[in-house]
């Protein structure tokens, strides 16, 4: 029996093929094979050597580098004064992310920490989370404060420009409207004013969208598209300029498209300034193009006569004496006296009254709109409603 099974086993082992002698890998070849894969996984999870930022403070990165051995660079998604915008895997969270990469220089690194508060401060519950972009994390990397976001899609300005300035519906426009005059309620409740609010700050939460046939033919043959996005959800961004109401305002806020008249005359400003940029965007998306297109203050006074009438006696009168030039013997506008071009003097010229400017891309809903649009660009803040108030404005009932 013994001798059987030993046979047995015999013809089994002989059956396996022989192992080649070019099978057989070295013992020094297979540790030197194991050591090249540990490093080359190393190397792709290893920040990249370092390097000079370059003259105003940004980080200099190549795409496919990481930022830490957690996120690995994609693309660049956007870049101000402040820095720059990258989107980054999150190896650990395996998603993607936009991280702010903040400029190497004291006072934005400082601005930095204040909004990473402001974010803590704003994500306190859900309505934060609902109407505010989410801050997952901070880290200070090679001196740059780098702030990570949740992804989110384009920008309502990116949007309008891939779309060759096609203005939203009216409908469409009635949601955004609603979702951001929230925002900024429950920002006001915080007692934070944004300061800030502009079409580049609000952003779509998806970049799905859907394409349709526009009015307006190219050629006889070839149908100009606009685009539309699939979902009307937006959220607020950038935070770094907001404030709190009850500490020391400085004197100049906003966007330059996107200022009230207070902060331009020197009268001082506080949460009626934030409804002043809604009013301003919500013309903006329903026309396609910004509604003060200028750089320079008397310009933007005259623009402002143009398109809502004259300014108030008792604003001129109180205005600072930075703002004292603008006016003559502080009764009325220097314009267009003091107009620096006569390309100014046509840019102001062309404009029209915010009715007749409506009237031109509404139809369904204009006087609601309208309405809605002389209260918020009231030239005296006291007059403004609240966010809360435009909320309950004749325009927004119409939404379930």
């Amino acid at each position: 029996m013994e001798a059987d099974r030993m046979e047995k086993e015999q013809q089994r082992t002989s059956r396996k093929r022989p192992r080649s002698a070019w099978d057989v890998v070295p013992p020094a070849q297979e540790a030197n094979k194991a050591l090249a894969v540990v490093k080359n996984e190393v190397k792709r999870h290893v920040s990249p050597p370092r390097r000079d930022d370059d003259r105003e403070g940004h980080y200099v990165f190549n795409l496919g580098e990481n930022l830490t051995p957690r996120y690995k660079i994609l693309s660049k998604m956007g870049e101000g004064t402040f820095g720059r915008v990258l989107e980054c895997w999150d190896r650990q969270t395996r998603e993607y992310v936009a991280i702010k990469v903040v400029r190497s220089i004291r006072k934005y690194r400082d601005a930095a920490m204040v909004e990473v508060d402001i974010l803590k401060h704003l994500a306190q519950n859900e309505m934060g989370s609902l109407c505010c972009v989410q801050i997952r994390t901070w880290f200070d990397y090679r001196n740059h404060i780098c702030i990570v976001f949740e992804k989110l899609g384009p920008s309502l300005f990116d949007f309008l420009k891939r779309n060759k300035y096609c203005p939203f519906p009216v409908d469409l426009v009635r949601e955004f409207g609603r979702q951001l005059l929230e925002s900024v309620a429950y920002m006001h409740d915080l007692h934070l004013i944004h300061t800030d609010l502009k079409p580049e700050n609000i952003l779509l939460v998806s970049s799905e969208y859907i394409k349709l046939p526009g009015c307006k033919r190219v050629s006889s043959d070839e149908t100009q598209f606009r685009c539309l996005p699939k979902s009307s959800a937006i959220k607020l961004i950038d935070f770094g300029s907001t404030a709190f109401d009850n500490e020391n305002h400085s004197s100049i806020v906003s966007t330059r498209h996107y200022r009230a008249p207070e902060v331009i005359l020197g009268l001082g400003w506080s949460y009626p300034c934030d409804l002043w940029s809604i009013g301003c965007i919500l013309v903006e998306l329903c026309s396609g193009k910004a509604l003060f297109q200028t750089h320079e203050n008397l310009e933007h006074l005259a623009m402002m006569e143009r398109v809502l009438g004259p300014l108030p006696g008792h604003m001129i009168q109180s205005a600072d004496q930075n703002a004292e030039k603008y006016f003559k013997r502080g009764l009325r506008l220097n314009w267009p006296e003091g107009a620096v071009s006569r390309e100014s003097i046509r840019a102001v010229k062309k404009l029209d009254r915010l009715k007749d400017m409506v009237s031109q891309y509404v139809g369904f809903s204009r006087s609601l709109l309208t309405d809605l649009l002389y209260d918020l660009l009231k030239y005296d803040p006291s007059e403004r409603p609240t966010a809360r108030q435009a909320l309950n404005h004749p325009f927004f009932k119409s939404i379930a």
